[in-house]
């Protein structure tokens, strides 16, 4: 008998059944709050039923590939892996699945004729049976992190394999899966396979049960050129100049809750450091890192007594740049899915996320587009290529926000070693691609689809 089809233990039957109840109990709060959260961001009400695995529109043929990407940074790598897949099945039809708005909105552009895209269903007994009885995929993919106990239980009753790819998992994570072991024991045993992003990843996922099949890299170092994106910041770095020389630009990446803050009090600290990145004229380009808190936040720098020019006051193809974005000290990046445009205009990113223990973002994409990171002390969401990137000298690491703003003089004043740290971000990066196709063929390898194999079972009408 296989790991993944072992009778659960009466215990964690129990335990599954009882959070189902709980799950389908929370069914009218949950709504509520989608409601609360679309009233800021429109798009979570888009298409509402899904969530309870309702649906009103045709789902595609039997035998299509499920993928689950949470929101916008496993969205990202997602389109690395579907990529890679459709090389090797150009006729692949694609399910994609979402939690968020954002990772809905970037989602978009992976989808050809035929492919689905729909909400992930809260993870209930009758919403994850209705949605994989609507769509009948032939295997599962989950990006990352996202395991949802009912929800691989369901997989394994309608025989549909379930993986986990680009897998992470931190500390932290870690520890709260342990105390809930009946719950999370169960949802990792049952899984058909796991790739890890590193050993250390996979040491902590082998603990909770999960059959790691190997570890295979980090998809997200496989980022693709964006020419369009640099063309655009091509074009605003031309206006971004004082007395005939270039402003440096410093950006503020994926900003969490309370760090535009610690930056504000940090810039008004040392009234002589302050004046030198004016003297310099500094531009910072503040992108927080959820949409709903983009008013909150250019409320709080104007506050300050900061100018600030919002992305979304530029107007598309009009050629005209207007005066007060020429005279703003901050540029907020109050837009989605620009972050290839934002890094490729700045000179220096500080990492969000990292001076809040909320354990970083994903500093990848800004070392693939030559943008050097100042981090903070909190990356454990990403301490691999935290860590890589800081070993290289393609990161620096600092204690606060004080040694951030520090740093960001230093780099300011010191072209040789901003270049040097661009350039080590861009081999780190060149020196870890290949993970798309590690995955790709991993998938392809795996052999629960008959005498036809998987790729008959994805190329099949009905599976």
């Amino acid at each position: 008998m296989s790991r993944s089809s072992m009778p659960l233990r009466w215990v964690e039957r129990c335990t599954l059944w009882l959070y189902g109840q709980f799950m389908r109990s929370l069914q009218p709060f949950l709504l509520r709050k989608l409601r609360r959260r679309g009233q800021q961001e429109p798009g979570y009400l888009h298409q509402v039923p899904q969530r309870l695995g309702r649906y009103d529109t045709p789902a595609v043929l039997p035998g299509a590939v499920w993928v689950h990407a949470v929101s916008l940074g496993e969205t990202r790598a997602a389109g690395l892996l579907i990529e890679a897949l459709r090389q090797r099945w150009p006729g692949m039809r694609l399910v994609l699945t979402h939690s968020t708005a954002t990772g809905w909105a970037q989602g978009q552009s992976l989808l050809r004729q035929g492919d689905v895209q729909v909400w992930f269903p809260w993870d209930t007994p009758q919403a994850t049976q209705r949605f994989l009885q609507h769509h009948q995929p032939a295997l599962g993919v989950l990006m990352e992190t996202e395991v949802w106990p009912v929800m691989v239980q369901a997989c394994q009753q309608a025989r549909v394999p379930l993986f986990l790819a680009n897998a992470r998992l931190n500390h932290a994570s870690q520890r709260s899966a342990q105390r809930w072991s009946w719950l999370s024991g169960p949802a990792y045993r049952g899984l058909r396979g796991v790739w890890a992003q590193s050993e250390a990843d996979a040491q902590r996922l082998r603990s909770l049960g999960a059959s790691i099949e190997a570890v295979l890299g980090n998809l997200k170092f496989d980022v693709q050129d964006q020419p369009q994106a640099l063309v655009q910041a091509q074009f605003w770095r031309s206006h971004w100049v004082l007395g005939g020389r270039p402003r440096p630009v410093v950006m503020l990446a994926s900003t969490r809750e309370g760090e535009e803050a610690e930056w504000l009090a940090a810039l008004a600290a040392k009234p002589e450091r302050e004046q030198a990145m004016r003297d310099a004229g500094v531009l910072w380009l503040l992108v927080p890192r959820h949409p709903q808190r983009f008013e909150e936040v250019h409320v709080a720098v104007k506050a300050s007594g900061m100018a600030v020019f919002k992305r979304s006051a530029l107007l598309p193809d009009d050629g005209v740049w207007p005066q007060a974005a020429a005279q703003a000290e901050v540029f907020l990046g109050d837009s989605v899915g620009e972050m290839p445009v934002y890094f490729q205009a700045a000179d220096m990113a500080l990492l969000g996320g990292s001076f809040k223990p909320l354990g970083g973002q994903n500093l990848i994409e800004a070392a693939a587009f030559g943008c050097p990171v100042i981090m903070g002390p909190h990356t454990f969401n990403f301490a691999q290529a935290a860590d890589w990137a800081e070993n290289s000298g393609a990161a620096s690491r600092v204690a606060d926000m004080d040694a951030a703003l520090d740093q960001v003089l230093a780099w300011s004043t010191h072209a040789a070693d901003l270049a040097r740290a661009k350039h080590q971000g861009l081999q780190m990066v060149a020196q870890s691609r290949g993970a798309a196709d590690r995955y790709a063929q991993a998938i392809m390898a795996f052999g629960d689809f008959g005498d036809q194999g998987i790729e008959g079972a994805l190329a099949s009408p009905t599976n």
